[in-house]
């Protein structure tokens, strides 16, 4: 299980998924808000990956997807930290 999760934290893919659906929230934050966007992308992602991906895996769906919705939320807390960071130095 730690060599599933180690994975898929070093996938580039999912990162950038990751990164760009902060992007997108930042930008979109005014009409619809931060989190609920942020949370539905991390559960797509955590969903999407494991079924365009499941015919060379060795791991159940749903395994992996559970796995993804938390490995997906560590990043999105590293790139939130990071943009946290980012906007108080700036001011």
């Amino acid at each position: 299980m730690v060599e599933i999760v180690t994975t898929q934290l070093l996938d580039p893919f999912r990162i950038g998924l990751i990164f760009f659906l902060l992007l997108t929230a930042i930008r979109t934050r005014a009409n619809m808000g931060l989190w609920t966007p942020l949370a539905m992308g991390v559960v797509f992602i955590a969903i999407l990956i494991p079924l365009t991906t499941a015919a060379a895996s060795q791991v159940p769906r749903l395994t992996a997807i559970g796995l993804g919705v938390v490995t997906n939320a560590v990043i999105l807390a590293i790139f939130l930290a990071g943009w946290t960071i980012w906007e108080k130095t700036r001011r």
